[in-house]
C-alpha cells in the first residue's frame, strides 16, 4: 500500500516541478492546503478524492492525457483505509428523512459562510428520540461537497455506563483520516491531541460528533483553526461550551410526522384512515423514535389496520409498552438519561407526572417536593439540560411520552401514599395561591394581606393575572379534586375571588365548569346565599362566554328564587340584570328593559355602586340593540359621568372594565348614527383601554366594530389592518368576533 501511495506522490511531485511550481504554488492554484500536498508527496497521506485530484490537475495546468494519468495513479493508490467502531465514513440509514427544513437550512448556512481560519462548531441537541442523529447524518450527506476531505461520524458513547474519552476517541479519528502509524507514534500519545488538531486546521472536513455525554467529552475534540465544521448531537444542552451555534431539536409537526408514518406504512392504508393515522401521530407525540417504531409495528404487521394500532396506543398505561418493535423501545432510550440523573432531579421528575396541566412554573414544581423554589428551580435546570423537559420562559413542560414514563417511575419507586401527598400538596397550593391572586380583582381585597406567605410574586395585579393564568389549567383541575373530595367551602371561595378576574379573561372556556361547579358546592353547603351568588355567576357565564342566553334565564332564576329565601337584595338585583340580559339577547326589549330597572332600583336598595354601574351600561346595550340609539349614546353618556363621578369608591380594575365597555357601546352607538369619525374616536379609546388592560376579550369586540365604522368612513386600509389584528388573536379573544373579521377580510379581498 505504501508503494502505491508513493508512486501517486511521485508522479505529483514530478509534475509540479515541470510545471515549475512550489507546493505554496501550487496550494494557491489549485486550493488544496500546503501541508495536503506535503503530505500527500511524501506519503503521508492516502490518496485523495477525484474532486482533490481535479483540483491538482487544474493547479499543475495538465492536459488530458496527464491529468488522466494523476487520476489513475489515485485509484490505485486509494484503499478503503481504516474505519474503527464508531467511526463512518459514508452515513447511511436517512432515505426516509422528513421535515426538519428550519435546522437542514442553518447548517447550510453556517456551512457556507464559515472562513478557512475558524472551524464551525455546531451543537445540536434535543429530548431522547428527537432525531438528532438522523438529523446530523443527513446534514453530513448533503453537506458533503463542501468538505472534499472527508465526512466522518463519530460515537461518542454519551449514554454507556463508561464511555471512551477524549484520548481514545481522538485516536479514532486520526486513524478513521488514514494518518499513519509512523506519525502516531512519532507523535506519541501526549502529542495525539495536537496532531488531530493539527490535520484538522489542513483539511475540509465534517466530523459529527454522535450521542456526546457531556461537555468534558467534547471540549478537547473541538478544532481550534481550520475550514472545517464539527457537529456535536448531545441529549444535554451542553451550555458549558462556548463559541458554538446551538440547534435545539423538537418534535416533528403534525403534517410532517403523518408523511414520516405514511413512508413508513405505505400511502394505501395512510388514506385509508386519515384520522386514524394522525391519532397514531399525537399518540406518539410526534417524536420521531416514537413514530418509527409505531410505523415498524404496522409494517410488519400487514393484517393490521392504522386505526387498529390508534386504539392499543390510546390506553396510557399501555402506550409505552406498545410503543416496541423487535428490540428497539421507545421507554428505553429514556431510561438512559434518567439514570444518569441525580437523585434529587429523577424525584422532581417522576413527580412532574403529577401535575395536571401540559406545564407548571418552578413555585408548583418545588410544592411536589417540598424544596424551595430555588432548590426545586436547579432540579429543573437539571431536567433540561439532560433533555428530559422542555422550558420556555419560567414555564416547564413534560413531552407526552415523557410524562407517561416519569408516571410509571413514580409508581416502580414511591409508594401510593407519597404520591398522593405530593399531589396534595399542589393542589393545596394552587387553589392557596388562586384565592390570594384573584382577590387583587374583587372590591375591598387587592394586595395580598401583609403576611401572607407566598412563593410567587403577585405584588401586582398584572402579575397576578399571568399566574392566574399560566396555572389556569392546573388550578381547575384542583378545583374539581376539590369538588370530587366534598371540600365544597373550598370550591365557593375560589370560584367567589375569581369572580371579578373572570372579566379579564372571559373567553378561556372553563368558566360556565368553575362556577356550575360552585353553584353545586353552595347547594351542598345549604346557603341560600352563597348558591344565589354562585348561580349569577353561572348565569353570568352562559350569557358571556357561551352565548346561551335560553340557559342563563333558568339559572338567572333560580338565583332569584336562592335571593329572596335568603333575603339579600343585592343578589335579587344581580339576577334582574342577568335576566334583562338574556331578554335583550333573545331580542325581547321590553322585558329587558323592566328586569334592567328592576336591577337597578335594588341595587340603589342595596348601596352596591359596581351593581348600579352594570344596569346602567346595560340601559344602554339595549337601548341599542333595539334601535333606538339617540337614546343609546344618551344613556351612555350618563353612565360615564357617573363613572367619573364616583371616582375611588369604584375599584379600580371594575371602573377600567366599565369604562372600557362604555366606550365601545359609545363607539357603536355613533356608528348607527352613521357618525363615523366620532365612532372611530371612541372605538380606537376601547382599543386602547383593551391594549393597556391586556383584555383581549373586550380588544376583539372592539376592533370588528371599529373597522366597520373605518370602512364606512372609506379608510379601507386602516379598516383591514383592524380586521386583521381581530383575526391574529390568539385562544383569549371572542371566537365568534375573530370568525367576524375573518370574514370581512375575505370579501375585501375579494373586492
Amino acid at each position: 500500500m505504501s508503494g502505491e501511495r508513493g508512486a501517486f506522490g511521485s508522479l505529483l511531485r514530478e509534475l509540479r516541478l515541470s510545471a515549475s511550481l512550489t507546493i505554496e504554488g501550487l496550494a494557491e492554484a489549485s486550493g488544496v492546503s500546503v501541508r495536503g500536498i506535503g503530505d500527500l508527496e511524501r506519503g503521508r497521506r492516502a490518496a485523495p478524492q477525484r474532486r482533490t485530484v481535479a483540483a491538482l490537475a487544474d493547479g499543475l495546468g495538465l492536459d488530458e492525457a496527464l491529468r488522466e494519468r494523476l487520476l489513475a495513479a489515485a485509484r490505485a493508490g486509494r484503499t478503503p483505509g481504516y474505519s474503527p467502531v464508531g467511526v463512518r465514513m459514508f452515513p447511511r440509514g436517512v432515505d426516509d428523512f422528513v421535515g426538519r427544513e428550519h435546522e437542514l437550512a442553518r447548517l447550510e448556512q453556517l456551512a457556507a459562510g464559515r472562513d478557512a481560519a475558524q472551524p464551525v462548531v455546531v451543537a445540536v441537541s434535543g429530548p431522547p428520540g428527537a432525531g438528532k442523529t438522523t438529523l446530523a447524518l443527513h446534514a453530513a450527506r448533503s453537506l458533503a461537497g463542501r468538505f472534499p476531505d472527508g465526512q466522518l461520524v463519530v460515537d461518542l458513547r454519551g449514554t454507556d455506563d463508561a464511555p471512551p474519552g477524549p484520548a481514545e476517541l481522538v485516536l479514532s479519528v486520526l486513524k478513521a483520516l488514514q494518518v499513519t502509524d509512523r506519525e502516531l507514534v512519532k507523535a506519541g500519545p501526549q502529542g495525539h491531541l495536537a496532531l488531530y488538531r493539527e490535520v484538522l486546521a489542513e483539511r475540509r472536513c465534517l466530523v459529527v460528533l454522535d450521542n456526546a455525554r457531556d461537555e468534558s467529552q467534547v471540549r478537547p475534540l473541538l478544532p481550534a483553526a481550520g475550514a472545517g465544521m464539527l457537529v456535536v448531537t448531545s441529549r444535554r444542552m451542553l451550555t458549558g461550551l462556548d463559541s458554538v451555534h446551538r440547534l435545539p431539536l423538537g418534535e416533528l409537526t403534525p403534517a410532517e410526522a403523518a408523511v414520516f408514518l405514511t413512508g413508513l406504512v405505505g400511502a394505501g392504508r395512510a388514506e385509508a384512515d386519515p384520522a386514524a393515522l394522525a391519532e397514531v401521530a399525537e399518540r406518539c407525540g410526534h417524536l420521531p423514535l416514537a413514530l418509527r417504531v409505531a410505523g415498524n409495528w404496522l409494517a410488519t404487521r400487514t393484517g393490521w389496520s392504522v386505526r387498529r394500532l390508534a386504539d392499543r396506543l390510546a390506553v396510557d398505561d399501555r402506550r409505552l409498552d406498545a410503543l416496541a418493535a423487535g428490540d428497539v423501545r421507545v421507554d428505553a432510550a429514556f431510561e438512559l438519561s434518567y439514570r444518569q440523573l441525580t437523585p434529587s432531579a429523577a424525584r422532581l421528575f417522576r413527580r412532574l407526572s403529577l401535575v395536571p396541566g401540559a406545564d407548571v412554573g418552578a413555585a408548583g414544581a418545588a410544592e411536589l417536593t417540598g424544596q424551595r423554589v430555588f432548590d426545586a428551580e436547579d432540579a429543573l435546570e437539571e431536567l433540561v439540560e439532560a433533555g428530559l423537559l422542555g422550558a420556555d420562559a419560567d414555564r416547564y413542560r413534560l413531552h407526552d411520552l415523557l410524562r407517561l414514563f416519569a408516571r410509571s417511575r413514580l409508581t416502580a419507586e414511591e409508594s401510593g401514599p407519597d404520591a398522593e401527598r405530593a399531589r396534595a400538596a399542589l393542589y393545596r397550593w394552587l387553589l392557596g395561591t388562586a384565592v390570594v391572586a384573584g382577590r387583587w380583582f374583587e372590591p375591598d381585597h387587592g394586595a395580598p394581606p401583609p403576611g401572607w406567605q407566598g412563593t410567587v410574586d403577585l405584588s401586582s395585579a398584572d402579575l397576578a393575572r399571568r399566574w392566574l393564568q399560566a396555572e389556569g389549567a392546573n388550578w381547575l383541575a384542583a378545583l374539581r379534586a376539590a369538588a370530587a373530595a366534598g371540600e365544597h367551602a373550598t370550591v365557593v371561595e375560589v370560584a367567589e375571588a375569581l369572580h371579578w378576574f373572570s372579566d379579564q379573561w372571559v373567553f378561556w372556556g372553563h368558566w360556565p365548569e368553575v362556577y356550575g361547579t360552585a353553584a353545586a358546592s353552595a347547594r351542598a353547603l345549604g346557603d341560600p346565599l352563597v348558591e344565589a351568588t354562585q348561580l349569577n355567576y353561572h348565569a353570568w357565564a352562559m350569557l358571556l362566554c357561551e352565548g346561551r342566553p335560553a340557559d342563563s334565564l333558568a339559572l338567572s332564576a333560580r338565583a332569584l328564587e336562592a335571593a329572596r329565601r335568603a333575603g339579600d337584595p343585592s343578589q335579587q338585583a344581580w339576577a334582574h340584570n342577568y335576566t334583562s340580559w338574556a331578554q335583550q339577547l333573545l331580542g325581547d326589549y321590553a322585558a329587558a328593559l323592566d328586569a334592567n330597572r328592576r336591577a337597578a332600583r335594588l341595587f340603589e336598595a342595596a348601596d352596591d355602586l359596581h351593581g348600579a354601574l352594570q344596569s346602567m351600561a346595560g340601559q344602554g346595550l339595549i337601548l341599542l340593540e333595539a334601535g333606538h340609539a339617540e337614546e343609546a349614546l344618551a344613556a351612555d353618556l350618563r353612565t360615564l359621568a357617573f363613572l367619573d363621578e364616583a371616582g375611588d369608591r369604584l375599584e379600580p380594575h371594575i371602573a377600567e372594565i366599565g369604562r372600557l365597555n362604555l366606550q365601545l357601546g359609545i363607539g357603536r352607538a355613533y356608528a348607527s348614527l352613521e357618525r363615523w369619525e366620532e365612532a372611530i374616536g371612541s372605538l380606537r379609546t376601547a382599543v386602547g383601554l383593551s391594549d393597556a388592560t391586556r383584555n383581549t376579550g373586550v380588544l376583539s369586540r372592539s376592533l370588528v366594530p371599529l373597522g366597520d365604522a373605518l370602512l364606512a368612513a372609506g379608510r379601507t386600509a386602516e379598516a383591514r389592518e383592524a380586521f386583521a389584528r381581530c383575526a391574529a388573536l390568539g385562544v383569549d379573544a371572542d371566537p365568534r368576533r375573530v370568525a367576524d373579521a375573518r370574514d370581512r377580510l375575505a370579501r375585501l379581498d375579494t373586492e
